[in-house]
């Protein structure tokens, strides 16, 4: 396989930009636009042919690559995450909006709102959008797809559960609920059909699937949502999480005050992100992640 072509947003100087990551050194693509990186092919174009600014890793700090205009989720698409929810297997893709307002980057908080006693995590891989789609099939929905990244739905289980008649886009989107980074890859360079995802809660290991196991894959989500909603550059497809949520654990482990969690996608690399009760965390939600070096 050829090298990763890698990008990412970034924060260096107060300003927003885009650029390569080679190794631990990003190149600078220039300003960010207001979708981020979208994975165009001509934001890869720019992308591939940086020769900015470069700058060490270390010093600046990554955003969440994209900044979506729809991120849609997709629920009960792993055949072990279907047996822990004790449900049927659903004939069709269940597909679920979270709003844009909870995407966040590496580094960033995951901030536990006081009211959502039953925080969760969900390692995911995710497809970002690279051009219009609308009543794809087959090949032509695989190559809307313009990168490959990391997500993590974040889940307030008594939001989304407790509260009756399936309240799933609310528990999902509170604020700092939708960690998305640290990279986004080009999905030439990774098989989105055999990609190992895992979550690391605190240096244990909670879930460890592959997209082999998806029970509809990039296609089928593709060919689904378009029939009924056009897809944009920048737009987020989250594909599901596997096994091993904290809510089907016995006992149940929710998601506390001082944990770290880490979603890991072979080739794309770890999201970390802390996790902080809401009376502690300081400022308003949102992109304040601290700078640091993606693990690899």
């Amino acid at each position: 396989m050829t090298q990763i072509r890698t990008a990412v947003r970034y924060a260096a100087g107060g300003e927003e930009r885009i650029g390569r990551l080679d190794g631990e050194t990003v190149i600078d693509a220039g300003p960010s636009g207001p979708r981020g990186f979208d994975a165009s092919p001509e934001a890869w174009q720019a992308v591939e042919q940086a020769a900015g600014a470069r700058h060490a890793l270390a010093d600046v700090t990554l955003l969440a690559p994209v900044v979506p205009r729809q991120v849609l989720c997709v629920g009960l698409n792993y055949k072990d995450h279907i047996a822990e929810s004790g449900v049927a297997v659903p004939e069709h893709p269940i597909v679920f909006a979270k709003l844009p307002s909870a995407i966040v980057g590496p580094g960033a908080p995951i901030v536990l709102p006081h009211d959502e006693p039953r925080p969760d995590y969900e390692a995911e891989v995710a497809i970002v959008i690279g051009a219009a789609a609308r009543r794809l099939h087959g090949a032509d929905a695989r190559a809307a797809i313009g990168g490959v990244t990391a997500f993590n739905d974040v889940s307030g289980r008594h939001g989304q559960i407790v509260t009756g008649l399936g309240q799933w886009t609310r528990g999902k989107s509170f604020d700092t609920f939708g960690p998305l980074g640290p990279v986004v890859v080009h999905p030439d360079d990774v098989d989105l059909d055999d990609l190992d995802v895992r979550l690391v809660l605190n240096g244990e290991t909670r879930q460890s699937s592959n997209t082999r196991h998806l029970l509809f894959g990039p296609e089928a989500l593709i060919e689904w949502i378009s029939a009924a909603a056009t897809l944009q550059p920048g737009d987020v497809i989250a594909t599901g999480t596997p096994g091993g949520v904290g809510d089907a654990a016995d006992p149940p482990r929710y998601l506390r005050d001082g944990d770290r969690v880490e979603v890991e996608v072979a080739g794309v690399g770890t999201l970390a992100n802390p996790v902080v009760a809401e009376d502690r965390a300081a400022g308003s939600p949102g992109e304040t992640p601290a700078a640091g070096a993606v693990a690899r």
